[in-house]
């Protein structure tokens, strides 16, 4: 177990209700609910909720962002996770809302799903004055990026709080002769954030399978995101128990 391990309190689970919309938007009936599927994974456990509303509105739609936030004033222990880029509709939703922690995440408005993070230095001056904005309005930062030791500085200096690590390499190699060596880039990658005070969270194709290997090993893990793989679970399982398998996979990683 890596020595520099959760130094502080245990990760939490925010799960992202972006396929339940996925699904929902396929009728016109208003079914699944993405308001029954955050209560029931909060009821079970979970510590937060995340979004993702694209442009498009291809799975969350503004109207879902409006009625989260309405409905989880009633859960203050609750945190609300707002993620996007911050150049095209993200904003709106942060200066109305002002969630807990807003993601910035480089995608474009035609991307398929998240599949890298920011490049910094080349990022740097767009980000800065809005990373300034959402942090004069109370919401923690959070920049999506790959892992890469030497970026820690960098997002450290622009003012972001913490980074999200995005983890689909890892999740990929999982499992190969090629996986430690991928993990091990995650590990140096947190130890570096943590060196300048970066919190750290992570997400993109964690599962029940490889979340226990992987907070493991990588120190300081504050928050997990999981939606994929959860809400594919829940279809099996439901969601409250699913939402306890992954507590359970989080909790084996400091049981060890």
């Amino acid at each position: 177990m890596n020595p520099f391990a959760h130094a502080g309190a245990r990760c939490a689970l925010s799960v992202n209700v972006n396929k339940v919309a996925l699904l929902r938007n396929t009728r016109h009936l208003g079914i699944p609910s993405v308001l029954r599927a955050a209560e029931q994974c909060l009821l079970a456990g979970a510590h937060g909720i995340t979004v993702h509303p694209r442009p498009d509105a291809r799975h969350i739609r503004a109207s879902d962002v409006d009625d989260l936030a309405a409905f989880l004033k009633d859960w203050p222990q609750a945190e609300f996770n707002i993620e996007g880029n911050p150049t095209q509709n993200l904003m709106d939703f942060v200066r109305r809302h002002r969630p807990q922690q807003v993601t910035f995440v480089p995608d474009s408005e035609e991307q398929f799903t998240s599949d890298h993070g920011w490049t910094l230095p080349a990022d740097a001056e767009r980000l800065r004055p809005l990373i300034q904005e959402a942090r004069d309005l109370g919401v923690r930062v959070s920049l999506f990026m790959d892992p890469n030791p030497a970026a820690m500085a960098a997002v450290a200096e622009l003012g972001a709080e913490r980074i999200e690590l995005y983890t689909e390499t890892f999740a990929s190699a999982f499992g190969t002769p090629n996986g430690d060596a991928v993990l091990a880039g995650f590990t140096a990658t947190a130890e570096a954030a943590l060196k300048v005070g970066l919190g750290i969270n992570a997400g993109h194709d964690l599962n029940r399978d490889n979340l226990t290997v992987f907070l493991s090993a990588v120190p300081g893990v504050q928050e997990v995101s999981i939606g994929h793989a959860l809400i594919a679970d829940a279809l099996e399982l439901g969601y409250a128990e699913t939402v306890r398998g992954y507590l359970r996979a989080i909790a084996g990683a400091y049981n060890q």
